[in-house]
């Protein structure tokens, strides 16, 4: 496993290089003059000099690249050109809210999405699996941001349930930092549970049609047995192949539900620096979420090699 590891790790080398390229020569590939863009359209002469000097314009380009992935590697992110600020204090402040928005909704799509695979799947041709299978469908047609929209409208304005805008820090109790990611969790993981009951069903459909489920049951294990020992662990195979890429999408829908429930994540402070032309803090927020994304399939291409042990030997 450390091996299947290591090399894992060393494939993700090249994917980080290459994005520390895309994202340096983000500012090189905007129209004009990035350093007036940044500085503003009424910045004097001098304004602009300082800014170009700033973002480090004024350097050969192969110097700025080294000298920009030299402070990556040393935690330095960059500043901000508005707030002087250094990008990373301003994304650790945001990223516990990104981070919990992303954990509970991950939990319950994942714990939702797999009973209600395994229960259409134990169930083929049901009514039981009619109905989870429509739900699915449903499920994997609404776009996030309009059904935290429906979930706003109906149980924060209509219903009062749950608070409209908002996140509550943890440390100020369980209650209410559930409550402000009640609704943005739910609107976040719907698509991310609606595709795992499909891969989870399809999976415990092809399992119970093999050869050693039919001699398990012939031997007289119980039911539950049959189950919980040899069809959930081999089904679990698509459920974590397609829980990776859901993740991706996830972080990536996250963004777009921050801004409908006002929560101030790392949605907010990509958005903000694009509508100001921050060009440090987005560099910086690309970077963040390369690595967060890198880490969470590094964790999933593990479960999948416990799921399936000749993944190991590849």
């Amino acid at each position: 496993m450390l091996i299947f590891v290591l090399k894992r790790l060393l494939a993700a080398v090249p994917v980080l290089l290459i994005v520390t390229v895309l994202s340096f020569s983000m500012i090189h590939l905007i129209p004009g003059d990035a350093a007036v863009v940044a500085a503003g359209e009424n910045a004097s002469a001098d304004q602009v000099a300082a800014t170009r000097t700033q973002l480090g314009l004024d350097r050969n380009i192969v110097v700025q690249y080294v000298s920009w992935v030299g402070n990556l590697a040393t935690g330095d992110f960059g500043t901000s050109l508005l707030s002087s600020h250094r990008n990373i204090d301003a994304i650790l402040e945001a990223l516990p809210v990104t981070l919990s928005l992303a954990f509970v909704a991950l939990s319950w799509s994942l714990v939702v999405g797999v009973v209600a695979g395994v229960l259409a799947g134990l169930r083929r041709g049901t009514w039981i699996d009619r109905t989870l299978t429509g739900l699915t469908t449903l499920g994997i047609s609404m776009p996030s941001f309009w059904l935290g929209m429906i979930l706003v409208t109906l149980f924060s304005l209509q219903f009062r349930l749950f608070p409209a805008t908002g996140y509550s820090p943890l440390g100020d109790g369980v209650v209410s930092w559930f409550s402000h990611l009640a609704l943005p969790a739910f609107a976040l993981g719907t698509v991310t549970a609606a595709e795992i009951a499909r891969q989870a069903r399809a999976g415990v459909v092809d399992v119970l049609e093999r050869d050693y489920i039919r001699t398990a049951t012939a031997k007289g294990l119980p039911r539950w047995k049959v189950v919980m020992k040899h069809t959930t662990k081999n089904a679990a195979v698509p459920v974590v192949t397609v829980f990776g890429l859901q993740t991706a999408a996830l972080i990536g829908g996250a963004v777009i539900v921050e801004q409908v429930f006002g929560m101030p994540g790392l949605g907010s402070v990509a958005l903000k620096a694009i509508l100001e032309r921050d060009f440090p803090v987005i560099q910086a927020f690309v970077v963040v979420i390369t690595l967060f994304v890198l880490i969470v399939n590094l964790l999933v291409d593990v479960s999948y090699a416990y799921f399936n042990p000749k993944a190991r030997q590849a």
